[in-house]
């Protein structure tokens, strides 16, 4: 299952429509993408609520679907990422087994305060003021402190599904993806990590100018393909 990016706030089932086709393509799998609710009109946690109660219809009908007994994961991008990492959190305390978690540059901390986010708040693809108006619409001030907003703050990661993680240099929210795949190794937690220099925020969606994009696909869809492979 995938979840788009936006902030919370925009994109669409269409936005990431030949993202989701061709991880499709490269893994060899079905992918269904979700189009959750979204800011302003329905703020946070409607869009967590709306992942998880994807996820868990996709695992019961399985059967219905075609897909008997098929490995599932979850992944996503920017807020897609983070709502794909919660949604591995529920599926850990819910006893409903992942395959693994796809985080594209996912957010994951509460503040937007860390090296990363002064180095690049501003010129490039996501700027701090972007981020604080899609912050803004989506979750109150006294709000941003639940790890379902920011999956650094979890209690406890242990035993959530392995991780796959994609990292874009030149990106406010860099620093969070490495902090998250650190928690996530603490807890013993399975994660491959791969960061793409000199490229920014929504890479991934620019597969065809950036060969970096294309390459992203490529590693991302592979480590699907091994999730999916029996024991």
């Amino acid at each position: 299952m995938y979840l788009h990016g936006g902030g919370f706030t925009v994109g669409s089932i269409g936005t990431h429509d030949i993202l989701c086709r061709e991880l499709a393509a490269l893994a060899g799998c079905a992918v269904v993408s979700l189009g959750y609710r979204l800011a302003p009109e329905h703020r946070f946690p409607q869009a967590v609520d709306d992942a998880w109660d994807a996820l868990q219809w996709l695992v019961a009908q399985r059967d219905a679907l075609g897909w008997p007994a098929s490995p599932v994961a979850v992944g996503g991008d920017s807020a897609g990422g983070t709502l794909a990492a919660v949604c591995a959190i529920h599926a850990r305390d819910a006893g409903l087994a992942l395959a693994l978690q796809v985080l594209f540059y996912p957010g994951a901390a509460a503040r937007q305060e860390s090296a990363s986010h002064r180095r690049y708040h501003h010129g490039l693809v996501l700027e701090q003021a972007h981020i604080e108006y899609f912050f803004g619409h989506y979750i109150d001030l006294q709000d941003r402190d639940d790890w379902r907003f920011a999956p650094l703050n979890a209690e406890d990661v242990e035993g959530v599904a392995p991780a796959w993680i994609g990292l874009a240099e030149c990106d406010p929210v860099f620093d969070d993806g490495i902090a998250y795949a650190d928690k996530l190794r603490s807890a013993g937690v399975p994660v491959e990590l791969e960061v793409w220099r000199g490229v920014t925020h929504e890479f991934i969606k620019m597969g065809r100018i950036l060969p970096e994009a294309r390459q992203a696909h490529a590693v991302a869809a592979q480590a699907l393909h091994n999730a999916f492979q029996p024991p």
